[in-house]
């Protein structure tokens, strides 16, 4: 169904203000809820712990259907007023975090802020898809639609996207429309997504290393391996880069390093272009391999297909005027996220931020809370919309 902005968008325009200052009262709700979701460890591939908080809130905000699955997500529904004739809107925010079990994960509260590690990637996530069902309750509002709520696992690294792509293969569900929750930006709109490969080379000396003085070990090879890799011709359009995102190598000062490695990122708006700089990459191992010196393998862990909705299509468009009511200027990132797996799947779908942050993916990862409250009204509206245009009218049969 197409969203009829004339139709149904100016009362959502008109009730933002009044939404945004509302939600100033769960003010604590929200906080403990991110608070808890921000100190509880939950690296990618061990997130049992943090699920399990999710399922007892879920649990105590009387959702039907909650489980986990074989692969670790969290599920609930929020059931719709139409029962069956209910249409499904997927609501989706990753739990896996980038840190270890073993890392520091209290969060600091300030008079403004929150700060700590993951408490925007993605701890306000899961804090706002469990207070959900309380936003909604509070602000009086009753869906036609069943909201399905889901707390994927397996997203960052060699998840890749696990969790989410796991849950739509094997969901009895149809879903007419989805959401991706983080915690930062709050201007964030993202309705595409770059093609992407990330993969790992390792490089391993077949021989021992020279002893005499300068030796370089394994960083010779490492070196010429990143000088070719910067050498690949990327064209300006479509928009391509290769990122070099971490090199390892060696543990002492005087000791020639037998092993390196490099982490890389390939993306672009086209998948062909991808594929053809990582068939380069590959030959480039491959050449490495072949000569004395060392030997080269490449793991690729994560994929993404583009994808896009397109800059007009209804739900970006009503989104913005909706984020533009709330004097938030859109800024139209692709996405590298759940979204891929989404539009993958041709679901209609964006990724939004729920406030402002700095420092992502540090120790000193901070969290903005006034602008929270215009995430969370920018939430509220356009889940409103995407109900009373994807909900069918009782008079009107199901597609």
């Amino acid at each position: 169904m197409e969203i009829s902005q004339e139709t149904h968008l100016d009362p959502v325009l008109a009730s933002l203000p009044e939404w945004r200052e509302s939600l100033k009262d769960l003010r604590e709700m929200v906080l403990a809820n991110t608070v808890m979701c921000g100190e509880i460890p939950s690296p990618t591939f061990e997130e049992e712990n943090l699920v399990r908080f999710l399922c007892n809130r879920f649990t105590e905000a009387g959702l039907s259907s909650i489980s986990t699955d074989e692969i670790g997500n969290a599920v609930a529904i929020l059931p719709g007023s139409e029962g069956e004739r209910s249409r499904n809107l997927l609501i989706v925010a990753h739990v896996d975090k980038i840190w270890e079990t073993t890392d520091d994960h209290t969060v600091t509260v300030g008079a403004e802020t929150l700060t700590g590690r993951g408490i925007a990637d993605n701890a306000l996530g899961a804090a706002v898809l469990i207070t959900l069902p309380a936003i909604l309750e509070h602000l009086g509002i009753s869906l036609n639609s069943n909201l399905i709520l889901l707390g994927a696992t397996r997203s960052f690294g060699k998840g890749d996207l696990g969790g989410l792509r796991f849950f739509l293969e094997n969901s009895q569900h149809h879903f007419d429309a989805a959401l991706c929750l983080e915690g930062m930006q709050l201007e964030r709109l993202s309705y595409s997504c770059l093609g992407m490969r990330r993969g790992e080379i390792t490089i391993d000396l077949k021989s021992p290393a020279a002893r005499h003085p300068g030796s370089a070990g394994a960083i010779a090879p490492l070196n010429h391996l990143v000088d070719k890799i910067l050498a690949i011709e990327r064209p300006e359009r479509p928009l391509t880069e290769i990122r070099l995102g971490s090199v390892q190598a060696g543990s002492a000062y005087n000791v020639a390093p037998r092993s390196a490695s490099l982490r890389f990122e390939v993306r672009s708006e086209s998948g062909e272009i991808v594929a053809g700089i990582t068939e380069q990459i590959e030959e480039i191992v491959d050449e490495i391999s072949a000569g004395h010196e060392a030997s080269a393998d490449l793991q690729i862990i994560a994929t993404r297909e583009p994808g896009d909705i397109g800059f007009s299509h209804p739900l970006v468009k009503s989104t913005r005027t909706i984020m533009e009511t709330l004097a938030i200027e859109p800024a139209l990132d692709p996405s590298m996220s759940e979204l891929a797996a989404l539009l993958d799947r041709g679901i209609p779908a964006l990724t939004t931020g729920l406030t402002r942050g700095e420092n992502r993916h540090t120790s000193r990862e901070t969290i903005e809370i006034a602008p929270l409250f215009s995430g969370l009204a920018q939430l509220v509206g356009v889940l409103v919309l995407l109900d009373k245009t994807l909900s069918p009218s009782p008079t009107t049969p199901d597609e």
